[in-house]
């Protein structure tokens, strides 16, 4: 009963499943966040500024992302529904 049918078995690599996280933060979310924050420290010469900006935007993207990996999806697609469609 517990063996599966022959041919049916499919090996999965785990790299596959997972989400693709820098430092913790989801990708676009990491690479937008140092982006803006670079701009800010660099163009502007805002270093301090820039710097909390950086940390507190990756902290938060890796508190999320340690809760819900796909945070940035259900975001978008919360965003996506009109108002009057509540829940």
């Amino acid at each position: 009963m517990d063996d599966p049918v022959p041919g049916f078995s499919v090996p999965v690599h785990r790299a596959l499943t997972e989400p693709i996280l820098m430092g913790g933060a989801p990708r676009t979310v990491a690479i937008a966040n140092g982006t803006l924050a670079a701009a800010i420290a660099l163009g502007l010469r805002l270093w301090i500024p820039g710097l909390v900006l950086w940390v507190v935007g990756h902290g938060t993207a890796v508190w999320a992302a340690k809760h819900d990996a796909q945070f940035v999806e259900v975001v978008r697609r919360h965003l996506r529904y009109p108002a009057y469609l509540r829940a």
